[in-house]
């Protein structure tokens, strides 16, 4: 016979548990271990603030449900306290008196989840609470508890003389994207936040993630069916124009991972306000990643994002495949041939084949093709940069002008920073441009001939008669400051770029830092100073994930299981350049992750500048360590003094600062039977 989830001994009625939502949470799990469903009390009150710690578990109505999975669990058990003084636990509307402490086992997969739903559908119900204030007895609340989480048996078919029973009524129907600048983490993790919400809110979510390995798109029924749309991005939404005169909700991707019960609910909310923000759907005027309530900052911060996300894979295949030409053919393949400017590389693929091979040998000619096709992909690093940032503003559009305006940005000289400039006056351009009322036989004109030649012509009569000098100026002169960078403003800005790395672990201040060391090597003039800044960003860059994963293998005690397993996640993906794999941590724990890392981060990224290490390549981590000029042992010493640092940082902040640390023995006032 299957453990009952709740008994009497689990219930306790107008007790003083204590003022902190740590000690009702402490108080809740001593009475679940002394019943014998658990086997270390302390590991299931980590687990459950950990979770707290997450987002708040207060529910209006005088409601809190704290909850956890954890291997101490030997039976799913759902403990409950009425509270004589109520404790806050974050409800917006003040201190909850009902308090249930879901605990389920490690490898009880979604059933404390499917609790958590059972009894939030119930809680909306004003006379369910009424009965748990008024329970006289424990026995009571079992009988109550049990009677709303226990599925009904199937109601026995109607006489035929009976009326049909009503349909059960329809829940409400809610879409979702999810998208951030590198589709590897936060995409994935707003999905999931946003799929539990919609289930304890009783509503039916669909969602499209546009992830790194693509996405699946909505139909065209469940977009149809659905009373509104969530966009939790970071980046353009990809076919926006699917959801015309939806309701709205926007954000962050961020907010989709820490606030999805309050999505959910604007959702709802919108699908029935006339009031509500309705997407626009026509591609000639809308912004694809703009929400409808961003300022002009975050419009900025959006544009400029999409342009990173979409340089990046072209950054990693060409920067990858020119440090693959470098092992086979030595570093030489990139030194100019002659007058006409044209690298080894190029020129050995260009002038020789399979059957004329150079003196070198294959090697040499494949290092040399390698290397040619990877230039040729980084020389559309800046154009496809500038195109998407305009793509992001004005829609298709936009692409003609932006590409075009990020290729100018290399031929006058302006690079990286001239791409961006481009690319955001091409999408202003062509968005102006696309507002332009015409007559309806020029309409159809507008966003395939008018738009892309008038735009291209302005932005490019800009960036050539007004543009060009100042910009190039700036490139120059920043190229200029950072060769002439020693000392110690050599080691200062590796330890900014540190801290840059680690802020916001794959968010914007991260990727601004990334794309500036990718500027860097991506100059047909990069040398030492390029390549020691690409190491440090590099370095810094790998240095959570990797001390996250050192620090649950040395004190695994102060982590939760699911962090524990995170940690063993984490290693791989340090390893190979992915700081996206310290984002749990730091979703579950910000106060004390993200200041351990960028300590460590800025400490890697001064060391690794101190020392002159040196990479050639954008991406790949240790894989790429022949990429460092023979400075591998350079490159790996900042990188794992910075992971002990961070390592230390955080099992110290985490031992000696214990959030809502409970009390050891919590003794209430009075318990009444």
């Amino acid at each position: 016979m299957t453990e009952p989830i709740i008994t009497p001994e689990l219930v306790a009625l107008d007790i003083a548990a204590g003022t902190e939502k740590s000690e009702v949470i402490g108080y809740l799990a001593h009475r679940i271990a002394e019943a014998g469903r658990a086997h270390a009390v302390d590991a299931l009150i980590e687990a459950a603030l950990a979770r707290e710690g997450q987002s708040a578990t207060g529910l209006p109505g005088g409601i809190a449900i704290p909850h956890c999975r954890t291997a101490s669990v030997t039976a799913a058990s759902l403990a409950f306290a009425r509270l004589d003084p109520r404790v806050d636990f974050g409800a917006p509307d003040g201190p909850a008196d009902l308090v249930f402490l879901i605990a389920a086992r490690e490898s009880g997969g979604s059933q404390h989840m499917k609790l958590l739903s059972a009894l939030a559908r119930a809680l909306v119900r004003p006379e369910f609470v009424a009965s748990l204030r008024t329970a006289s007895t424990p026995e009571e609340v079992v009988a109550l508890v049990d009677e709303v989480i226990t599925p009904a048996s199937p109601a026995p078919k109607p006489a035929p003389a009976d009326p049909p029973a009503a349909p059960p009524a329809k829940r409400p129907a809610v879409i979702a994207i999810t998208a951030c600048p590198t589709g590897i983490a936060h995409t994935y993790m707003a999905a999931d936040a946003l799929k539990l919400a919609a289930e304890r809110a009783g509503v039916d979510l669909t969602v499209e993630t546009q992830g790194s390995s693509g996405s699946s798109p909505l139909s065209a029924q469940t977009i149809a069916e659905a009373g509104a749309v969530i966009f939790a991005t970071d980046v353009g939404v990809k076919g926006r124009e699917r959801f015309a005169g939806k309701p709205v909700v926007t954000s962050g991707v961020k907010r989709g991972i820490n606030e999805p019960d309050a999505m959910i609910a604007e959702a709802v909310a919108a699908a029935s306000d006339p009031r509500a923000a309705i997407v626009d759907g026509d591609a000639a005027t809308t912004a694809e990643s703009a929400p409808a309530h961003a300022g002009l900052g975050g419009e900025l911060k959006r544009a400029l994002l999409t342009g990173v996300s979409y340089m990046i894979p072209f950054v990693a295949a060409g920067g990858l495949l020119m440090a693959l030409g470098f092992l086979m053919a030595g570093y030489e393949i990139g030194s100019e041939h002659g007058s006409d400017g044209v690298s080894n590389g190029a020129y050995f693929a260009l002038h020789n084949s399979l059957w004329n091979l150079p003196d070198g040998g294959m090697l040499q000619y494949l290092g040399g093709v390698s290397f040619a096709i990877g230039q040729a992909a980084m020389t559309l690093m800046v154009p496809v940069l500038a195109g998407y940032i305009a793509y992001a503003i004005a829609d298709r559009p936009g692409l003609a002008p932006g590409f075009v305006a990020g290729v100018l940005a290399g031929t006058v000289g302006a690079g990286f920073i001239g791409g961006v400039v481009g690319g955001l006056l091409a999408g202003v351009v062509a968005l102006w441009l696309s507002r332009i009322p015409l007559p309806q036989w020029a309409r159809g004109l507008q966003p395939v001939v008018i738009i892309p030649l008038l735009g291209t012509l302005i932005t490019g009569g800009l960036m050539y008669m007004v543009l060009a000098g100042p910009l190039r100026w700036v490139n120059e002169s920043m190229t200029s400051a950072l060769n002439g960078m020693s000392g110690s403003s050599k080691i200062a800005l590796g330890a900014v770029l540190g801290l840059m790395m680690c802020f916001d672990l794959g968010g914007p201040v991260n990727k601004a830092a990334y794309a500036f060391g990718v500027a860097g090597i991506g100059l047909s003039t990069a040398g030492v100073p390029q390549w020691e800044i690409m190491a440090a960003v590099m370095a810094a860059g790998m240095v959570p994930p990797l001390a996250l994963a050192l620090a649950t293998f040395v004190r695994p005690g102060l982590f939760t299981e699911p962090e524990r397993e995170n940690g063993k996640a984490a290693l791989p993906l340090g390893l190979c350049f992915i700081s996206e794999g310290a984002i749990p941590f730091a979703a579950a724990d910000p106060l004390r992750v993200i200041p351990t890392m960028m300590l460590g981060g800025a400490v890697t990224g001064g060391l690794s500048m101190a020392l002159s290490a040196q990479l050639r390549a954008p991406h790949g981590g240790v894989f790429v360590m022949f990429a460092t000029n023979g400075t591998w042992w350079k490159f790996l010493v900042a990188l794992a003094v910075g992971v002990i640092v961070s390592a230390a940082a955080v099992v110290t902040a985490k031992a000696v600062w214990r959030r809502d640390a409970p009390v050891e023995s919590p003794q209430p006032a009075a318990v009444a039977a």
